[in-house]
């Protein structure tokens, strides 16, 4: 059996090779490979008219007019040529004109002319169909006929060429044997002899035989030539044996050249294509007593001279003699050969024992390997450097010498290899452990290692990977800490006092354990940080956790929260006032001394929110929010002092947040209102205007004053839809009073989220656009305080000015505006605040003030509004200082827009609307 087995190797080889069909290949490549080996020039009795690149230059973008295929053939016919071939396209009509000048041509041709058809694959009904493509039944009628269709083998290499092609129950002749003069129906396919030099192929550019040069003329005289493209834009190009791609007319042109120099290549037969593998198989039975290196010896020499046999019989005889099946059982033998020869399992051994050692010389980690006494057998260069020691100095010695459980130097060692449970050692993964490595001098570091057991042929091996992990420690190390402390300060973070505090109120026992909780905020650190920058800043704060270890015997921790917020916790008995004596000391300290920072002296003063527990709270979240809720109510009073929680703030918040939710309801379900006042001209009691002021019929509690809901409203979400709403419904109702004939000023009131929204200007004209409302109709008033806290209004309020709307300074005087702002701020008129109107006439002061405010006004152009007249006797003296305008509730309170318009606006004949003082109040 064992010597019948190398040839039944090798015939179930060939069967199975012959089942994939890579012989046909490896024939292909040997026949590609032969056309090579003697090359042989073309006859140059066809020639190649190229339609290339220069030509499309020079005549014009592809495809041309067909009068310059007419001219060609007159061209081609004066030069003598024995017959014209285009491999062009001639099934589609183009003008008239042109298809007419192109047929006469062929007419004159007298029929030597050769025209091409194709067959093209087309999709008709879900069904793919062959349709052919014929010449133009005026040209077909002076022209032969020839089908040009290339097929390409499977590996998309063109080798074969038709004779011609049955259609429609008619042969069509292909052109290459057209050209050739041989053809005939039931010839098979021929091989294209690729012998034949594809650049021996004579070629002339189209548009030199079309300037009729005598020189080239010349050249064709009694040649066949085929008009046919070779530019790469034109894309008619095929892959030929040996990695050559070239043109169609190339193919063409090849295919006649074969049939010309008559090289029709035949197959030899399948008698043949078998004898050889067979002679390779009884050869092999005959001498396989032999040694191994003849019998490689006589198949290398039987495959060459089989070899260079078929190189000979298809370079001189035409014959392509198929030795793939002979070169396979050849290299089948030398593998059978090569598999009797060799020990698989020695080099298999020896190629797993060479790339163990690949692997554990190029391992980024420590390798270790020990026999089953624990004597150390290998040592990889990581090993080296991470413990200190070469390879001599350790191999044969016990593991152990560099291995320990624990960094106590006097505790003894009682670390084996071999006392490892060897369950775990065998599971996948092995055993991972982390211990501690001894270097060579008897420093000790951490050590994670994976141990695993395996075995040889003396017994279990034992392996181990080390992988130094004292930069992993100190970075776990790192995060503990960083997750604990604050990497600036190095207090605890907001993360260890929640810890805390929930651990110590978990544990607190009712009615003995009290914790008291210290918010401190630094007061008027931003203004540092963007006077000095966040470096400094930074410096501020280490110096600020400095101060506070005056104070760590009174506090059980001190943290740092967020941004400039620290935290102190108090325990114990009476915390809460211990805490608070605490809060006095912490604040007095940095009132009273300054901090040392950065070679300069910075004062910092601190606000301190004090809360405990179980007083104030249940949870420690609800301790720290008391907390800080307090800090704010000490930062929003005089800074530098402390306060304690109460309920009361808690209370207020939770009310705010409810007339917040309201507020948003309120908007959605139109519970707001228009109340209107009347501003007047105060020197013939006309009425010039009104001013819009918002009211909120709530469902439940009636008609609410905006003193009552604006504060939270202008502060809030709902405050710039609020404010577009009454821009709106304000525009709507001078809109209608205009349409009336009532020419009144409508005034309305910005919020400050309005002014601090870039597309301020942009929303009042939208909102102008949409009412229909005169921008000289409309009067914007804004606050002293909005203008001084937005530095950015004064192009937004010359935007507005550009719209033709006027722009008035409300409660002018009460704010913190100076007399600048009246220049620098694009404002059309002031309104002076009724604090100083209502007290005009019995104080000597505030007449002042208003006189001059007026006087200054009218200097500088601007109109003057007083706001709160209650008396006609005021009126007067506000008219003879020079005040235009004024408004209160001796003209009018404010009032619904059908009071408004039942009082003010009744008489719609008159269009003087005088005021009576019997209708006042």
């Amino acid at each position: 059996m064992k010597r019948i087995r190398p040839h039944l190797f090798v015939v179930f080889s060939l069967v199975a090779i012959l089942l994939t069909g890579a012989p046909v290949a490896l024939k292909n490549f040997l026949v590609d490979l032969r056309f090579n080996s003697f090359p042989r020039q073309a006859s140059g009795d066809v020639v190649i008219l190229a339609i290339d690149s220069p030509s499309i230059e020079a005549i014009g973008v592809w495809p041309w007019p067909r009068r310059v295929h007419a001219e060609l053939i007159d061209k081609l016919l004066y030069a003598g040529v024995t017959g014209i071939a285009f491999d062009v396209d001639f099934s589609t009509p183009s003008t008239p004109e042109f298809d007419r000048a192109f047929a006469e041509a062929l007419k004159r041709a007298g029929g030597s002319v050769i025209l091409p058809s194709f067959q093209q694959m087309v999709n008709s009904d879900n069904r793919k169909t062959i349709y052919l493509n014929r010449p133009l039944r005026n040209f077909a009628e002076h022209a032969w006929p020839a089908i040009v269709n290339v097929s390409a083998d499977a590996d998309g290499v063109v080798r074969r060429y038709p004779f011609g092609e049955m259609v429609e129950g008619k042969f069509l002749p292909s052109m290459g044997s057209v050209l050739a003069g041989r053809y005939g129906n039931g010839r098979r396919p021929l091989w294209i002899d690729f012998s034949i030099e594809p650049a021996s192929v004579p070629t002339i550019s189209y548009k030199d035989v079309l300037s009729g040069e005598p020189g080239v003329l010349a050249r064709l005289r009694d040649k066949k030539v085929l008009v046919g493209g070779t530019a790469l834009e034109l894309g008619d190009r095929f892959s030929i044996p040996n990695g050559r791609i070239v043109s169609g007319a190339l193919v063409q042109a090849l295919a006649a050249e074969t049939i010309l120099q008559d090289r029709l290549l035949r197959s030899t037969s399948l008698i043949a294509r078998f004898t050889g593998p067979a002679f390779v198989v009884l050869l092999m039975l005959l001498l396989w007593r032999f040694s191994a290196s003849t019998r490689v010896t006589v198949l290398v020499g039987l495959a060459i001279a089989a070899e260079v046999g078929a190189m000979f019989l298809q370079a001189k005889l035409a014959i392509m003699s198929d030795t793939s099946l002979l070169h396979t059982a050849a290299a089948a033998y030398l593998a059978a050969i090569a598999l009797d020869e060799i020990d698989f399992r020695d080099l298999l051994g020896l190629i797993a024992e060479r790339r163990f050692q690949r692997i554990a010389m190029s391992l980024g980690d420590g390798l270790v390997c020990t026999d089953n006494n624990g004597m150390v057998t290998v040592w990889n260069p990581t090993a080296r450097a991470m413990f200190g020691l070469e390879a001599d100095e350790i191999i044969g010695r016990p593991l152990n010498k560099i291995c320990a459980l624990t960094d106590d130097p006097s505790a003894p060692n009682s670390f084996s290899i071999c006392g490892l449970p060897q369950d775990q050692l065998q599971a996948p993964g092995g055993k991972l452990m982390e211990m501690y490595g001894r270097r060579k001098n008897d420093e000790l570091f951490p050590l994670e290692a994976c141990f695993s057991c395996w075995p040889g042929t003396d017994g279990l091996n034992y392996g181990a990977i080390f992988r130094d992990i004292t930069i992993r420690q100190r970075e776990a190390a790192r995060i503990r800490y960083l997750a604990e402390y604050d990497d600036l300060t190095g207090l605890a973070n907001r993360h260890s006092l929640v810890t805390h505090l929930r651990e110590k109120i978990s544990a607190a026992k009712p009615g003995s354990d009290e914790i008291a909780l210290l918010v401190i905020g630094l007061d008027g650190f931003e203004f540092i940080i963007d006077m000095l920058g966040h470096a400094y800043g930074d410096q501020v704060l280490c110096a600020v956790a400095e101060r506070f270890t005056n104070f760590f015997d009174g506090a059980t921790l001190v943290a740092r929260l967020d941004g400039d917020e620290f935290a102190m916790v108090v325990e114990g008995l009476n915390a809460a006032a211990k805490a608070e004596d605490l809060s006095k000391q912490i604040c007095q300290a940095f009132s009273e001394s300054p901090l040392a920072v950065d070679a300069r002296e910075q004062s910092v003063t601190v606000s301190i929110g004090l809360a405990a527990f179980p007083k104030d709270c249940r949870t420690a979240d609800d301790l720290i929010g008391n907390a800080h809720l307090a800090l704010y109510r000490a930062k929003s009073g005089r800074r530098g002092q402390h306060f304690v929680f109460e309920r009361s703030i808690r209370i207020e918040l939770e009310m705010r947040a409810r007339l917040e939710a309201e507020l948003v309801r309120a908007l959605e379900r139109n519970e707001f209102e228009l109340y209107y006042q009347p501003k007047v001209s105060l020197e013939d009691d006309t009425l010039v205007g009104v001013e819009a002021l918002i009211r909120w019929r709530h469902p439940y509690r009636g008609l609410i004053s905006p003193a009552d809901f604006m504060h939270v409203a202008k502060n809030s979400p709902v405050s710039e839809p609020l404010a577009l709403w009454v821009m709106r419904t304000a525009c709507n109702q001078a809109r209608i009073w205009q349409k009336n004939g009532f020419d009144l000023s409508m005034a309305i009131n910005l919020a400050p989220s309005q002014v601090r929204s870039n597309d301020l200007a942009t929303t009042i004209a939208r909102v102008l656009k949409d009412t229909g409302c005169s921008p000289s109709r409309l009067e914007v008033e804004v606050t002293e305080d909005i203008l001084v806290d937005d530095q950015n209004a004064i192009e937004v309020f010359r935007e507005i000015r550009d719209l033709g709307v006027r722009i008035l300074l409300d409660d002018f005087g009460t704010g913190y505006a100076s007399l600048t702002y009246l220049k620098k701020f694009p404002i059309s008129g002031l309104k002076i605040d009724k604090s100083f109107v209502c007290q005009l006439r019995v104080e000597i002061d505030d007449a002042a003030i208003v006189s001059s405010t007026i006087g200054l006004s009218t200097l500088l152009g601007l109109s003057v509004i007083a706001e709160g007249i209650e008396d006609r006797g005021t009126a007067n003296l506000l008219a003879k200082m020079g005040c235009k305008q004024g408004q209160g509730y001796f003209f009018g309170r404010p009032m619904p827009v059908t009071e408004f318009e039942r009082k003010f606006l009744s008489d719609a004949n008159s269009r003087k609307l005088t005021w009576a003082l019997d209708k006042a109040g």
